[in-house]
């Protein structure tokens, strides 16, 4: 499998201009290019995943005013990842001064090269029947070769440059997420989200659990004007005979499965919990297997859709 190559330490040090702290260096910029076909919009959809506001097939003219509008906005667009393809250089060709113009005003730019084998580059144009942008009426060869003599003078300036030749989708956006995400941004989220069948079922569910198996407390009087957040409806629903070995369960077969779904790169889980109506048993059990789930180190949630409906 082919890796990244890192040149220089700016990938470390992304706030560091000429060793001094401006505010424009409390942007963080990422500038993608590289070849066609070599894995420019898997890296911008990888970098929308940890959170970067992305601009797909920005000028390289208007390069230093995309910075300053991020700078200027903040929030999550002090995390900004301009895109840039052939079709960028229509309107001009030099990307260096682009990015050295950037440099002078404050900001850090790091700069992200896509590249691949020609003969890669040429299956995955020919899978998916489109020829290349710069190819005219010449063969697809002839544009690969015309593209890299175009980005040459980038290639040299890129801080990261990652050969895609060997590299799958899901591989390509799991290096992605190591360079600019940080472990968080990898974490799978699970949320355990409690629902009432006669309400049904909730359509983004990854797992639904049924807990109609368990004693309703509705038909406990003292307990029926509760919900399942309340200490007295849990250590009933959670008293009964199954209950455990239930949540227990369950909670085993997301904590096996989570590994799988990141490498899938799937970000976010929902485990669905249904009882009859949404208020005492399913809300009490995703309760418990939440909470079993963060104390084996998952970042997991609990929500109840319908409680209070009734």
């Amino acid at each position: 499998m082919s890796e990244a190559r890192t040149v220089g330490d700016r990938i470390d040090d992304p706030d560091a201009v000429d060793g001094q702290s401006t505010a424009e260096s409390e942007t963080t910029l990422v500038v993608v290019t590289g070849l066609s076909g070599g894995g420019r919009s898997t890296v911008a959809r990888a970098l929308e995943n940890v959170g970067y506001y992305v601009v797909d097939n920005l000028p390289q003219a208007l390069m230093l005013d995309m910075a300053e509008l991020a700078f200027k906005a903040g929030g999550a667009a002090r995390r900004t990842a301009m895109v840039l393809d052939v079709r960028s250089r229509a309107f001009s060709t030099d990307l260096a001064g682009a990015i050295r113009e950037l440099k002078e005003r404050g900001f850090s730019p790091r700069v992200v090269f896509v590249d691949a084998d020609d003969e890669v580059l040429i299956r995955r144009f020919e899978s998916v029947r489109r020829s290349h942008p710069l190819q005219g009426d010449g063969r697809l060869a002839d544009g690969i070769a015309v593209e890299r003599g175009l980005l040459e003078e980038a290639r040299d300036q890129a801080d990261v440059i990652i050969d895609t030749s060997h590299l799958n989708v899901n591989q390509l956006r799991r290096r992605i997420e190591e360079l600019f995400g940080g472990e968080d941004a990898r974490r799978l989220r699970v949320t355990v989200l409690s629902f009432g069948f006669k309400y049904g079922l909730p359509p983004d569910a990854d797992f639904v659990l049924d807990a109609r198996f368990l004693p309703n407390p509705y038909w406990v009087p003292e307990l029926r004007e509760h919900t399942g957040r309340e200490e007295a409806v849990s250590a009933y629903v959670l008293g009964q005979e199954g209950a455990d070995a239930f949540v227990a369960s369950y909670a085993d077969l997301v904590n096996a499965t989570t590994t799988g779904f990141e490498r899938e790169g799937k970000r976010y889980l929902t485990v669905a919990v249904g009882c009859t109506g949404g208020k005492h048993r399913s809300v009490a059990i995703a309760e418990e297997l939440a909470g079993r789930l963060r104390h084996s180190g998952l970042a997991a949630n609990a929500q109840h859709r319908d409680l209070g409906r009734e």
